[in-house]
C-alpha cells in the first residue's frame, strides 16, 4: 500500500493579498507523476496541431508533356517520352510530400492520468497557487497584471485556470505574452507543463477555499465590532449644540416680527376707534 500524500498550496485573494494555505483535494493531487504517460499525451497534442497540408505534384499531375520531345532513335540522345519526367526541369517530383493526417488518438483514461500527473508535478514544485473566484465586470489587463505581480509570478509563464468560461478574464489576459487564461475543464497536459506557475480558482477544484472564506467572515465581524465600539467624535456634541442655537436664532426673529405685527395692528385699531366719534360730532354741529 502506497502512502497517500497531501499537498498544501498558497492561497491569495483577488487583489493579491496572501491568505492561509489550502489543502488540495486528494482525488486529484495524490503525488503520482507518470512520465511516460505525460510524454505520450504531449506528443499527441503537438501532432494534432499539425495540418499536414504539404503537397507536391508527381509527373502525372504536371500540365503539358503530352508530345514526345524527339524521336526514339537516331539522335544520339537518351530516349524520352515526356518533358514532364522528373529528370527534366519543370517535371514532376519523385516521392514528394502529399497531404496527410498526423492525428494521434489517446485513450480518455490516459489523457486524464497524464493531466493528473502534470498537476501533481506542479504541486510538488510549489508552483501551484489557489485564488478566489475572479469576477471582472469589464476586461482589465492592468488589474490582472497587478494580481500576477502581487503573487510573485511576474516574468514567468503563468497559466490561469478559471471556474468555467469567463470572457472578461480571458480578454484581460489576452494581451499578456506569458499569461494564458482558460477554463479548468479544458486544460491539457501540454498547457500545464508549458507554464512555470499554475493559478487555479478555488471553486474549480471542486471545493471552495474554506480558509479564505473564514478569514473574510472574521474581517467583516471585526469591522462591525470596530464600528460599534468606536467612540463618538469629539465635535459631535458641540456641532449639535451649534445647530440647535442656529435654529433658535432663526426662529427668534420670526417670533419678534410676529409680535411686532400684532402690536402695530392693535395701535391702528385704537386710533381708528378714537377718530370715528370725533367725525360724528362734526356732522351734528
Amino acid at each position: 500500500m502506497s502512502e497517500t500524500t497531501t499537498f498544501n498550496a498558497a492561497s491569495y485573494t483577488t487583489t493579491g493579498k496572501k491568505r492561509d494555505s489550502v489543502t488540495l483535494p486528494s482525488e486529484v493531487f495524490d503525488g503520482i507523476v507518470n512520465m511516460p504517460v505525460m510524454h505520450q499525451a504531449v506528443k499527441a497534442f503537438l501532432s494534432n496541431q499539425r495540418l499536414g497540408l504539404a503537397s507536391t505534384k508527381t509527373r502525372g499531375l504536371v500540365m503539358g508533356g503530352n508530345q514526345k520531345p524527339w524521336k526514339q532513335k537516331g539522335t544520339g540522345r537518351a530516349r524520352a517520352g515526356s518533358t514532364r519526367s522528373p529528370v527534366f526541369v519543370g517535371g514532376g517530383t519523385v516521392f514528394g510530400p502529399t497531404p496527410r493526417g498526423y492525428t494521434q488518438a489517446v485513450p480518455r483514461k490516459i489523457r486524464q492520468l497524464a493531466r493528473k500527473s502534470a498537476l501533481n508535478a506542479r504541486a510538488r514544485e510549489d508552483a501551484l497557487i489557489v485564488i478566489e473566484g475572479l469576477s471582472y465586470e469589464t476586461p482589465s489587463t492592468k488589474q490582472l497584471l497587478a494580481l500576477v505581480t502581487a503573487i510573485g509570478a511576474a516574468g514567468k509563464k503563468v497559466l490561469l485556470l478559471t471556474d468555467g468560461v469567463k470572457p472578461n478574464v480571458f480578454l484581460s489576459g489576452r494581451n499578456l505574452v506569458d499569461t494564458h487564461v482558460m477554463p479548468y475543464s479544458d486544460v491539457s497536459t501540454y498547457h500545464i507543463l508549458w507554464s512555470d506557475v499554475v493559478i487555479i480558482e478555488g471553486e474549480a477544484l471542486g471545493a471552495e477555499v474554506e480558509s479564505s472564506k473564514r478569514e473574510a467572515r472574521e474581517e467583516s465581524d471585526e469591522g462591525a465590532e470596530v464600528k460599534a465600539s468606536a467612540p463618538k467624535r469629539k465635535g459631535s456634541g458641540k456641532a449639535a449644540t451649534k445647530a440647535a442655537a442656529k435654529s433658535a436664532k432663526k426662529k427668534e426673529p420670526k417670533a419678534a416680527k410676529k409680535t411686532a405685527k400684532k402690536t402695530v395692528k392693535k395701535k391702528t385699531a385704537k386710533k381708528s376707534a378714537a377718530k370715528k366719534p370725533a367725525a360724528k360730532k362734526k356732522k351734528g354741529k
